[in-house]
């Protein structure tokens, strides 16, 4: 898939499975995403749902000058800071646990991508948030620096800068503990 932009022009075209599978290709990204912002499970999923609402409701809206993935995470942002509006705090929260028993060939394994996974989601929680976003959307969503852009409303150099520094800082955090994670 083209990051669902050909499956919504078949949804467009009236093929309603179509959008059932841009649900199932971006759905979890863009919760996964949102929580980040929202520290809530149930109210990202809740704005995940309201961002693919709007695909349905305004279909006029997106215009296909860039991916469906970045316009969704556009709106599920935008939706996610009006959410944190209305709570009057902002609060950001570790990565989830992303790695499955199944991948790991010993309990050893486990445990060291466990404790890895602790380190790393710590460090990026003590980023300025700006970096943390950036940070999640190039190398956990793996979005081009241009999309990363559109989702922070900022520039290519911008994000380029942000996560130079977000690297920097990662290093002056992580120290000792980052050489252990190699």
């Amino acid at each position: 898939m083209d990051n669902g932009a050909s499956s919504y022009r078949r949804f467009l075209d009236g093929d309603e499975a179509a959008f059932d599978d841009i649900m199932r290709e971006l759905f979890d990204n863009l919760v996964f995403f949102i929580y980040r912002y929202v520290k809530d499970t149930h109210a990202a999923e809740d704005i995940a749902i309201d961002t693919f609402s709007d695909l349905v409701v305004h279909k006029s809206r997106y215009n296909f000058k860039v991916t469906l993935k970045t316009y969704l995470f556009m709106i599920g942002r935008s939706r996610a800071l009006n959410y944190i509006k209305r709570r009057n705090h902002i609060v950001m929260t570790p990565l989830e646990e992303s790695m499955k028993a199944d991948d790991c060939s010993s309990l050893e394994d486990i445990v060291l991508a466990d404790t890895r996974a602790r380190v790393i989601n710590s460090a990026v929680d003590r980023l300025p948030d700006d970096m943390r976003a950036a940070v999640h959307l190039v190398y956990f969503e793996e979005l081009s620096y241009e999309q990363a852009a559109k989702v922070m409303k900022k520039n290519k150099k911008q994000i380029d800068n942000l996560l130079y520094r977000a690297k920097k800082e990662l290093r002056t955090i992580l120290g000792k503990e980052g050489e252990l994670l190699l």
